[in-house]
């Protein structure tokens, strides 16, 4: 099932995901938020956001795997930041979504929150739409 990315003329083209994706698919993949724990539950990376980041998205291809999903049917992500600073942040969230998705840009949403779970920094879930 090939989904439709588009980025309206009329809006600014964003580099690293897209504004409208259009899926057509019987069956859809909701992804609860994974967080930076290994298979025992346990925090990976303390204080480290690139290692969290990283395990983030390696978690949530886990979880993708575990629906027969794959990464280019994912829609949409919500990515959650503790103390969120763009600058700071965004280019290692890139890297670690880059590392999931190749050039594959579901669309996002990416919110800076107050906090997560103690000591966690970055928390990411998303939907897919699979045949």
């Amino acid at each position: 099932m090939p989904l439709e990315c588009i980025n309206p003329k009329d809006l600014p083209t964003p580099q690293t995901y897209t504004q409208v994706v259009v899926a057509r698919g019987s069956k859809m993949v909701f992804v609860s938020g994974q967080e930076p724990e290994d298979i025992h539950g346990n925090l990976v990376g303390a204080g480290d956001f690139a290692t969290q980041a990283h395990q983030v998205f390696a978690n949530l291809g886990r979880a993708l795997d575990a629906a027969d999903a794959r990464p280019a049917q994912v829609t949409k992500i919500t990515i959650y930041v503790a103390n969120y600073e763009r600058d700071k942040c965004l280019p290692i969230i890139e890297q670690a979504r880059i590392a999931l998705f190749g050039n594959h840009k579901p669309a996002d949403v990416v919110l800076g929150v107050a906090s997560l779970s103690p000591s966690y920094l970055i928390e990411v879930d998303a939907i897919a739409i699979i045949d």
